[in-house]
């Protein structure tokens, strides 16, 4: 316990690359959960670790890789929705990365520990370029978000909207796709596979269940992440524990509690109901 402090100036990038990613990853989860597809944050964030692991068994930089791979199907998406079926696609995909990432790890032996990295989430070896990747998500995500987030609420609950004003609601939806796909496959390569999908399932769905309205969602999404988030930092720190599962479990034991209070709720207003 005595060493935590010196350790936390040590750790001062990872602290902060993983800060960042806490903050932009619900927000993302909240558009998802919106438009019912949780699927693809696994799927883009399994897809980033293979595309990361190809990369560097080509002798490429692992991050460009990740990133590569993940934006590359995101800009598939709407010519994949056209030929398969729109449920079964981002399964599939997930299922395709995460084969294709366990073989390259297993088959070749400069990628086993970058392997193992990814699917454990070590965010204490992040650099400096893992730091301005992260940065430079959270600034064009938060802007983008900003700019669009009313028109993406409408595409997803009105979209007849887009056809009476003649609007290309596909532009939105793309953008969100590529952005949602880089920020994962990014969140990936520090957070882990099942870090990064927790940062974006369970404030969310929280936020969703408890906040009273859509702008408090964004802002109890990301403060319930980052009290998560920082958690897990100080006690993978102390316990020198992988950090994904940590954040994971984190978040799961934040998700409890919330359940709880989402059930009682559902009591009172049930009551509330019967009584009127």
């Amino acid at each position: 316990m005595t060493d935590f402090p010196p350790q936390l100036m040590l750790f001062w990038r990872p602290g902060l690359t993983g800060a960042m990613l806490a903050l932009l990853l619900p927000l993302l989860g909240l558009y998802l959960r919106l438009r019912q597809e949780y699927w693809a944050a696994l799927a883009y964030g399994q897809l980033g670790a293979a595309g990361a692991l190809g990369a560097l068994a080509l002798g490429a930089p692992h991050i460009a890789g990740g990133l590569a791979l993940g934006l590359a199907v995101a800009g598939a998406k709407h010519r994949l929705e056209k030929r398969l079926p729109p449920a079964g696609l981002f399964p599939l995909l997930f299922i395709l990365g995460w084969s294709i990432s366990l073989l390259l790890a297993a088959n070749l032996p400069g990628v086993e520990r970058l392997g193992a990295a990814l699917f454990e989430g070590q965010l204490y070896f992040a650099g400096t370029d893992m730091l301005c990747g992260a940065a430079l998500a959270l600034v064009v995500g938060g802007l983008f978000l900003w700019r669009t987030g009313r028109l993406l609420l409408l595409a997803s609950l009105c979209p007849v909207h887009f056809h009476a004003q003649r609007l290309p609601a596909w532009r939105v939806r793309a953008g969100f796709d590529l952005l949602a796909a880089a920020s994962l496959a990014l969140a990936v390569m520090s957070l882990g596979v099942m870090g990064a999908f927790a940062l974006v399932f369970i404030p969310p769905w929280l936020a969703f269940a408890l906040a009273p309205g859509w702008r408090a969602a964004l802002v109890a999404a990301p403060a319930l992440a980052l009290f998560a988030y920082a958690l897990a930092f100080a006690l993978a720190l102390i316990h020198d524990q992988p950090f994904g599962p940590t954040l994971a479990l984190a978040l799961g034991a934040l998700a409890l509690p919330g359940a709880l209070a989402m059930r009682f709720a559902g009591r009172a207003e049930s009551g509330k109901g019967t009584a009127d």
